[in-house]
């Protein structure tokens, strides 16, 4: 793992130039593979935008090498498999330098093992937090070319299993998404969780995109648990919260970060989240943070506080300043510099048009930099 601390068609193409203030003659274009629709299509959707928002801002910094950096975006549609597909076309025949993507760990998982890992290709995810990916690093099997701009589940497990303690929920009901992300994020929050002295009653996986989770809820539902752990996605995972307040469940949820959602709260109902809790990743504001969160929805009509949205524009951002570094769109040479783009040695970058411009100043001069993102400082380790 590399660590720091959301109607379109099937075969969705979309090449987007981020606005510019300049006319530059070239163009780098960064593939996104993204999940526009399906289960997880609100990440999808903000973190394309987040993405095209930090390219905005680098071009109208006077872009990298005199060109300006663009998308071509295609739809995973929350499948691995179609994922794999879009990311085969991107690197083979568009020949991008980097893949921005997925979201979701059962899309960027199955990205780096069949695409950009055998083929040598940077591939950063704004959003995957599966200790698999750890694991895969570990094991050599990425080429060391896979970063992420989310911490592991590993540590989102373990806070969540302490916040549940230090709330009250001594027994839990556990209803998850019955795919990589799922299973690993509940195998390490049980594991916190049992040796703070919780109980799990049940643990129920659900498939995605089903009609009715009524069968799951049923089980999750015995031994009289204090409240329920949903890991889910905003849709699904609304339609088995209204089943779990239905069957009348106690109305108590413990949820995981990508369950911040407005979507969520509105469907399932303000008034039956009162006491809702989740966790969420990031560190301390930064200037990043004050610029985004003023900036982003006017540019993209969505809200900042969607989960995927913040961590995406630091996606964004620090693949436009590695390729400036790096000083060509060579797949090496821009692995080399995305630790680069945040030294801790460099200068204090943050996001928005003249801190590139300052950025892009100093990167030019041989300088070094350290971009400090909109989720707060920014570091890659090992794996």
């Amino acid at each position: 793992m590399k660590k720091t601390i959301l109607q379109l068609t099937t075969a969705l193409a979309l090449v987007t130039m981020a606005g510019t203030a300049h006319a530059a003659d070239c163009k780098i274009t960064v593939g996104l593979v993204m999940e526009l629709t399906g289960p997880a299509g609100e990440y999808g959707q903000a973190g394309a935008k987040s993405v095209e928002m930090a390219f905005r801002d680098i071009n109208a910094a006077g872009g990298v090498r005199g060109c300006d950096l663009a998308t071509d975006t295609r739809d995973s549609q929350s499948q691995g498999n179609i994922a794999v597909d879009a990311a085969t076309q991107l690197v083979q025949v568009k020949k991008v330098p980097v893949i921005i993507g997925g979201i979701i760990s059962s899309v960027s998982i199955p990205i780096l093992t069949s695409v950009t890992g055998p083929a040598k290709i940077v591939q950063v995810s704004p959003a995957s937090s599966s200790p698999t990916l750890t694991a895969l690093g570990r094991d050599g099997k990425t080429n060391g070319i896979f970063f992420r701009t989310i911490t592991s589940d590993a540590l989102q497990g373990v806070a969540a299993a302490k916040y549940a303690i230090d709330k009250g929920f001594k027994k839990l009901s556990i209803i998850h998404v019955n795919n990589d992300f799922g299973v690993n994020m509940v195998a390490e929050f049980s594991r916190a969780y049992k040796a703070l002295g919780g109980t799990i009653v049940s643990d129920t996986p659900y498939n995605e995109k089903q009609s009715s989770y009524a069968s799951e809820v049923t089980a999750a539902m015995a031994g009289e648990p204090d409240g329920l752990y949903l890991v889910s996605t905003p849709v699904d995972g609304a339609t088995v919260a209204r089943t779990w307040i239905s069957q009348g469940g106690v109305q108590k949820f413990l949820l995981n970060d990508g369950m911040n959602s407005p979507d969520f709260i509105e469907s399932v109902g303000a008034d039956y989240l009162k006491e809702a809790y989740g966790t969420s990743s990031g560190t301390s504001p930064t200037a990043s943070t004050d610029y985004f969160m003023k900036n982003y929805k006017e540019f993209s009509g969505i809200e900042p506080s969607n989960p995927a949205a913040d961590r995406s524009y630091d996606a964004g951002a620090i693949v436009g300043l590695a390729i400036a570094i790096a000083g060509s769109e060579d797949p090496g040479k821009i692995k080399d510099a995305m630790y680069k783009a945040v030294d801790p040695a460099g200068t204090p970058i943050f996001a928005g048009k003249d801190e590139f411009a300052k950025a892009l100043g100093l990167i030019k001069d041989g300088k070094p930099i350290r971009y400090e993102g909109v989720i707060g400082p920014v570091s890659f380790d090992k794996y």
